[in-house]
């Protein structure tokens, strides 16, 4: 793959915690940050994800390509209903609404807080590799997440630029990743869709 842009970790920190929405979307920036001598942490926080089988279906994907490259994955602990209490009065929200953003901010809470409590300097996250999500959304939730927590800093990398968009594709394919057509909540099922080459 032919790097077209260079990583500027925050702070040059060494300490990053990346919060993984799913394999697919993981798939190259895990890759580009091995490659450049970073080995993050991947913390799987998705409790928006729903039924248990298809969170357990995306977490055991996470879990197996991670284990290529050697890297721990912390699991947190699953609360859909803490989740659902999140997206409450939002149910109808399309793709890319208010919902989303209160759902990001959810994930990524959980992942600041236990980046704080383990002494992570730096988060960022996969979610900002899909298309089918806002970078702006997934950037305004990461900073306030951050924003929460003392010792945090977002890192806020557009993680689709340099190839990576096509790479992640490619990785899909590679690996046969189990690949969604929803991002997991019930109500982006009911009311999203996505391209069959494209994890949300």
């Amino acid at each position: 793959m032919k790097q077209k842009f260079q990583i500027e970790v925050p702070g040059g920190s060494g300490k990053i915690l990346l919060h993984a929405c799913c394999a697919p979307c993981s798939g190259a920036i895990v890759e580009y940050l091995v490659k450049h001598g970073v080995r993050p942490v991947i913390f799987f926080s998705n409790s928006n994800i729903t039924p248990f089988e298809e969170y357990s279906h995306r977490l055991n994907e996470c879990i197996r390509y991670a284990g290529e490259f050697g890297l721990e994955v912390v699991e947190d602990n699953y609360d859909h209903n803490s989740w659902l209490t999140c997206a409450a009065g939002l149910e109808s929200e399309p793709e890319r609404g208010a919902r989303c953003l209160e759902c990001f901010k959810h994930r990524l809470l959980r992942a600041a807080l236990y980046a704080a409590a383990n002494g992570f300097d730096v988060l960022t996250t996969t979610l900002a590799s899909s298309r089918w999500k806002s970078l702006e959304q997934v950037n305004e939730a990461g900073a306030w997440a951050c924003a929460q927590v003392e010792g945090v800093t977002w890192w806020g990398q557009n993680w689709r630029k340099g190839g990576l968009q096509d790479r992640r594709n490619e990785i899909i394919r590679e690996q046969n990743f189990y690949n969604q057509l929803f991002c997991g909540c019930e109500f982006s099922q009911r009311t999203g869709s996505a391209e069959p080459s494209e994890a949300l």
